[in-house]
């Protein structure tokens, strides 16, 4: 009897044993706290990569379930008005992580971590595509430059013509007759054909005093005209210039020009850089509704997005810019300390060394 008692002993503690070591296994592989729990995931960004209907879907959208699909994670998702707002999110512990089309930067990286990159991204420039209206050509002849070259000549000419009509009135009264504004018509006349070097000869000083005038004039001539013309032929090339492509060629062209950017994005940072005059807002449509109310000159934003909504957007007389800023990588925000972010790691890694991520983009860019 005691026999038998110690060996049904020994079987129930070597099956007691095993079982306690498989749960240490499964634990260990599955934490309970980190699997049973469904993760709270913000969603930021614009098409192509987040889009609402009734559901969210794009790309960001895809591959986060093919990932979560490969983990074995349960998940709700929560919109977010912009990364910002993600960001603060993360670090109050409101949220696990953050998907979408998120750039990978220095600042953010001091704030919270990201995942491999999935996808790499240019920030372009958005324009209008129409070409100048009757106003806009005529508009710079009614601009500073034009009217102070103008306005600071006509005061020249009067002034001259005054003086050489004051010397000449007396002994030269068939050139510079006695009468004040017939006088001044031919001394303006005169100053006039002297600083276009044409010489008529139909009107000459002969006074000294006449003489010292031309002379002096002439020699201010010399002096001046190049700055006097260069304000209007700089009118004049933009006037008849087609603005909309000659402005933009470089990044450094949208200094002092009206720009619109999407709080919060990097295309805020690269506009603030190169000292354009910023108008911020929550969306990327309202920053385009900026453009073609012509409330500003363009938008700095993501290529990918931009190319998406003139794609979906054919009827909108819209186009891209040959302006590169900066070409930067997407990822997924995460909590710095959670457990889960060299598993994410891991399987985006092999996501695109299988041509899954590369599937998923050519779905949604496929034009």
């Amino acid at each position: 009897m005691n026999f038998f008692s110690t060996n049904i002993f020994k079987q129930i503690t070597s099956k007691v044993q095993l079982l306690t070591l498989l749960s240490i296994t499964l634990i260990s592989l599955f934490p309970l706290s980190a699997r049973a729990t469904k993760l709270r995931v913000g969603v930021a960004g614009s098409p192509p990569f987040v889009i609402k209907d009734r559901d969210f879907k794009g790309i960001s959208i895809d591959i986060w379930q093919e990932l979560s699909s490969l983990e074995g994670l349960e998940y709700e998702l929560y919109r977010q008005e912009s990364v910002n707002d993600g960001i603060d999110n993360i670090l109050r512990g409101e949220l696990d992580l953050v998907i979408g089309p998120i750039s990978v930067t220095s600042d953010r990286l001091e704030r919270v971590a990201f995942t491999q990159p999935y996808f790499l991204a240019n920030i372009g420039l958005l324009i209008s595509g129409e070409r100048p209206k009757l106003w806009s050509r005529l508009q710079p002849f009614f601009g500073l430059a034009f009217m102070s070259s103008v306005g600071l000549l006509v005061v020249l000419l009067f002034t001259v013509g005054n003086l050489l009509w004051l010397a000449e009135r007396r002994r030269n009264t068939e050139q510079f007759p006695k009468d004040y504004w017939n006088g001044i018509g031919n001394g303006m006349w005169f100053a006039l054909v002297t600083l276009t070097t044409v010489g008529y000869g139909d009107r000459a000083p002969i006074t000294k005093a006449g003489r010292i005038i031309a002379g002096v004039w002439m020699m201010i001539t010399m002096v001046t005209v190049s700055s006097l013309t260069a304000g209007i032929a700089t009118s004049l090339t933009l006037s008849l210039s087609d603005q909309t492509v000659v402005q933009f060629t470089a990044p450094e062209d949208i200094k002092n020009s009206r720009i619109a950017v999407v709080r919060g994005s990097t295309g805020e940072k690269w506009a603030q850089l190169y000292g354009s005059r910023i108008s911020q807002t929550r969306t990327l449509v309202e920053a385009i509704d900026l453009v073609r109310l012509n409330e500003v000159d363009g938008v700095v934003f993501d290529t990918p997005a931009l190319k998406y909504y003139l794609h979906t957007n054919p009827n909108e007389n819209l186009k891209l810019s040959p302006v590169t800023f900066a070409s930067e990588s997407y990822g997924f925000m995460i909590s710095p300390d959670s457990s889960f972010l060299e598993d994410f790691n891991i399987r985006i890694l092999e996501m695109r060394e299988s041509g899954k991520i590369r599937e998923i983009e050519s779905q949604w860019l496929s034009y």
